[in-house]
């Protein structure tokens, strides 16, 4: 049967429609991948109906169906943050990880902590945002990139702080705890599990409804702009300040090597000619910069972004704690209730690690007053005048006034998230 020209051009352009739109259908959606099999049980002879059944069970959907709430802790050295980890690590249905990004820092850039290379920030925040994108989809084989020496058949016994992880150290991931283990400290935790294999942890965090993580290596809430927009994620930031001067005293205190010319200008009177500033007025610049970006309400941080002090938590932890699982949209878990009424009330015999966070919380947020000079105290302000003032910091005008504890140093401000 002979055609003509027409009928061949519309058979022709009829063929280009169906394929467009079968690109276009292709595209639109996420790549439907299926778990990564337990590399144990599973060969690439597995039956093929069995592969088929897993990506029934276990579909990819291009946004968040179940909507849950992922959650990034955005704070800074010293200023609290391991206390705030730990209102969700506490929480039976949040599978809660502790500065992953270490890795990447130590992995990429060995010494940024000295860097001020603005290709070095860079490469770290290209690659931290790629990293958390990942472990909020419970894709935990992504660290393996950044672990060294490299994880043997996803297992390893480098995870940073992996004990303080309640979830790596809990059944499915640790089958050796037992209920008298339920306070375990961090170190013991290491000892009795022993290496984490991360395909368990893998399977844990797709078991809890959440995922929160926190981080001192991510400078500004600019910075996480492209995961905050990710409709898949539906990540929600906590950012976390705290008074610079409270920062300080407390960096000085831990850090006694890196901060030793503050700490010989604290003890002899005299400011040494080489103390880099920059270890203060980072913090400043960085808090500045965020919290402007949160408090200017950009559409992006719509219902995504609250702005914590933590003087304002240490004061009233049970009360800020629930403003927090508010604005997550998550209920709050009678452990983390428990976790604060035990934790927050600590002696000063309590407190036995550095990274501790059994405190008297309220003594805590005023300590610093204490610690520094007045000399100190006053070229902080100088320095950090700017964020003292946008987040509600008072100064200190003598030596008496900072000393003097019925003198708040804390205007009453109310924060409200961007909802």
């Amino acid at each position: 049967m002979q055609c003509s020209w027409k009928a061949v051009l519309l058979l022709a352009l009829a063929s280009i429609a169906i394929q467009y739109t079968a690109i276009r259908t292709f595209t639109a959606k996420s790549f439907h991948s299926c778990p990564i099999p337990n590399p144990v049980n599973c060969s690439l002879s597995q039956d093929t109906d069995v592969a088929d059944r897993l990506c029934d069970e276990n579909p990819t959907f291009p946004y968040n169906l179940s909507r849950k709430t992922h959650v990034l802790i955005l704070a800074t050295t010293r200023s609290g943050s391991s206390f705030v980890g730990q209102l969700f690590n506490q929480h039976f249905d949040v599978f809660y990880l502790f500065e992953p990004l270490y890795h990447v820092q130590y992995t990429l850039i060995p010494k940024l902590t000295q860097s001020k290379s603005t290709t070095d920030r860079r490469v770290m925040l290209g690659a931290s945002r790629d990293l958390l994108r990942s472990l909020y989809e419970c894709d935990l084989y992504f660290l393996e990139n950044y672990i060294k020496p490299q994880p043997v058949n996803h297992t390893t016994d480098r995870l940073f702080r992996r004990g303080a992880s309640k979830a790596l150290c809990s059944p499915p991931v640790c089958e050796s705890l037992g209920a008298v283990d339920l306070h375990l400290e961090e170190g013991d935790c290491v000892k009795k599990c022993g290496t984490l294999n991360l395909t368990l942890a893998t399977e844990s965090c797709r078991e809890h409804g959440h995922v929160a993580i926190k981080t001192v290596r991510v400078p500004e809430v600019s910075d996480l702009r492209a995961l905050v927009e990710d409709p898949r994620l539906n990540l929600k930031v906590i950012q976390l300040v705290r008074d610079p001067r409270g920062i300080l005293a407390s960096r000085s205190e831990t850090f006694r090597d890196t901060y030793r010319l503050w700490r010989i200008w604290d003890g002899t009177g005299r400011k040494p000619y080489n103390l880099d500033v920059t270890q203060l007025t980072t913090v400043c610049e960085d808090f500045w910069n965020s919290v402007s970006t949160g408090l200017n309400r950009p559409p992006w941080l719509k219902g995504k972004y609250m702005l914590v002090r933590y003087e304002d938590l240490a004061r009233n932890p049970m009360k800020k704690t629930e403003e927090i699982y508010d604005f997550l949209g998550i209920p709050m878990d009678s452990n983390v209730e428990r976790w604060i009424q035990n934790n927050t009330r600590g002696d000063r015999s309590s407190s036995k690690h550095k990274y501790g966070t059994v405190r008297n919380s309220a003594a805590t947020a005023e300590k610093w007053r204490f610690r520094l000079s007045y000399e100190i105290v006053a070229f902080t302000q100088h320095a950090c005048q700017q964020v003292l003032a946008q987040l509600g910091y008072k100064t200190a005008g003598s030596e008496e006034e900072l000393k003097n504890l019925s003198i708040s140093l804390v205007e009453e401000r109310d924060f409200l998230p961007f909802s």
